[in-house]
C-alpha cells in the first residue's frame, strides 16, 4: 500500500518519531491514522521503558507553581539526561502541566514504592473492616482488598494518578510518551505541594 507524504509528515509531527517508523505503522495500519498512532505508542514504550532502565537523567529543571490566589504551590523537579532537553520548551511545558496535575490533584506519594508499609497496612485494616460489616465472604476478602489497594494507588501516587489534562492516561503514561517524543530518559525526581 503506497501513502500518502502529507499523511506521513503529519503523523510525523504529532508524535516525533523516525520518518520510516511513522511510515512502517501507516503502513501496517493500512493508513488509519488512529491506529498507527497506537501502534508507535506501542513501539515507542518498548522504548522508552529500555531507555529508562538503561540511562541516567542528571539534568533537567524545577519548576515552581502558584495557583489562583496563592493558596496551593508546587515545587516539581523533573529530569532529563541533557541540558539541551532541558532547555526545550516542551519539556518546559511538560513540567508545567505535570505542576498543575499535582496542584489539582494533590497526590501524597510519587510512586507505590513510596507508600509507607504502615500506611498500606492501616488501609488493608480499614477495608477489612468495612468488608466484614458489609458481610462479604471471608474467601474473597483478600481480593476485594487487593482492588481497594489498587484504587487508593491510583488516587494518591502521582504516577497511578489519571492525567487531568487527558484522563484516557495515567501521568506515568504521559512521561513515556514524553520518553518517546524526545529520545530520552525524562522522569520525576520529588516534588512538594503546599496548601494554607
Amino acid at each position: 500500500m503506497t501513502i500518502e507524504k502529507e499523511l506521513i509528515v503529519k503523523l510525523r509531527n504529532q508524535t516525533g518519531a523516525g520518518l520510516a517508523m511513522v511510515k512502517d505503522a501507516l503502513e501496517e495500519a493500512s493508513g488509519d491514522m488512529e491506529k498507527a498512532l497506537d501502534i508507535l505508542r506501542k513501539k515507542g514504550a518498548l522504548k522508552a521503558a529500555k531507555k529508562s532502565s538503561e540511562r541516567t537523567a542528571e539534568e533537567g529543571i524545577v519548576e515552581a507553581y502558584i495557583h489562583n490566589g496563592g493558596k496551593v504551590g508546587v515545587l516539581l523537579e523533573l529530569a532529563c539526561e541533557t541540558d539541551f532537553v532541558a532547555r526545550n520548551e516542551d519539556f518546559k511545558a511538560l513540567a508545567h502541566d505535570l505542576t498543575m496535575h499535582i496542584a489539582a490533584a494533590a497526590p501524597a506519594y510519587l510512586d507505590v514504592e513510596d507508600v509507607p508499609a504502615e500506611a498500606i497496612t492501616r488501609e488493608k485494616d480499614i477495608y477489612a473492616e468495612q468488608l466484614k460489616a458489609e458481610g462479604k465472604p471471608a474467601d474473597m476478602l483478600d481480593k476485594i482488598i487487593e482492588g481497594k489497594l489498587e484504587s487508593f494507588y491510583a488516587e494518591n501516587c502521582l504516577l497511578k494518578q489519571s492525567y487531568i489534562k487527558d484522563e484516557s492516561k495515567t501521568v506515568a503514561e504521559v512521561l513515556t510518551d514524553a520518553v518517546t517524543k524526545m529520545g530520552e530518559k525524562i522522569e520525576i525526581t520529588r516534588f512538594v505541594r503546599y496548601q494554607i
